[in-house]
């Protein structure tokens, strides 16, 4: 029995089907907790894996940092993507927020987060829900997939934080308008007089007129 042979446009479509199919992703991706009264390597550590996320939350402290270390790659190969980025949702409210990665060529990509940096309203939410978004121009798949959850400790001795309310758009009470009113014309008898001054005047001005022209062609003669 002879098997087809593969002719070279079959062999064509296929490969570009399997470049097609790459998918952006991460590897070697680590996420620590480190404390100001923690030594090096002294606080959590917890490795990350593609599309699973951690069982366990990760507990962020009022004097902790949260470190992400992770590279991103392109198929199999380590590339950098247009956009990675840690996306932090409030699951209540469904408010969320992104903090971009700092990703060098290489795919080597770093982020550093505190309490400081969150909105006042994740300060006061029991469990943050953290995932990863990693996506770039082409026809490469977009990456995005929860990674972890994390635990907002406040410090007991601080002063308990305001949650602002959001600025929404929408309707506006009416506003009434006060128009000044339309101009009214002065009152008649200083109009007559005024027009009466004008008209005296016209006489005097005249002969002033005449008498000075009179002056200036006997002068020129």
């Amino acid at each position: 029995m002879r098997l087809p042979l593969i002719t070279p446009i079959l062999f064509s479509t296929l490969l570009w089907s399997l470049v097609g199919a790459a998918s952006w992703g991460f590897d070697d991706a680590t996420v620590l907790i480190h404390g100001k009264k923690a030594g090096v390597g002294g606080g959590a550590k917890e490795k990350l894996v593609e599309n699973k996320a951690l069982p366990e939350p990760i507990v962020l402290g009022a004097s902790d940092t949260l470190k992400l270390l992770l590279t991103t790659k392109e198929g199999k190969k380590a590339s950098r993507p247009h956009q990675a980025f840690l996306l932090l949702c409030e699951p209540k409210s469904n408010l969320d927020t992104s903090f971009p990665l700092s990703v060098k060529e290489s795919g080597k990509g770093k982020l550093e987060l505190s309490q400081k940096d969150l909105p006042s309203q994740f300060l006061t939410a029991k469990t943050l829900s953290a995932s990863l978004v990693i996506a770039s121009f082409g026809t490469s798949k977009p990456y995005r997939s929860p990674a972890f959850d994390i635990r907002i400790e406040l410090d007991p001795s601080a002063p308990p934080s305001s949650v602002e309310k959001p600025l929404r758009y929408g309707k506006l009470p009416e506003i009434h308008h006060i128009f000044k009113s339309d101009p009214t014309s002065p009152p008649k008898i200083i109009t007559l007089v005024f027009t009466a001054a004008v008209v005296v005047a016209l006489p005097a001005l005249a002969y002033v007129v005449s008498f000075h022209e009179k002056q200036y062609h006997a002068i020129s003669f």
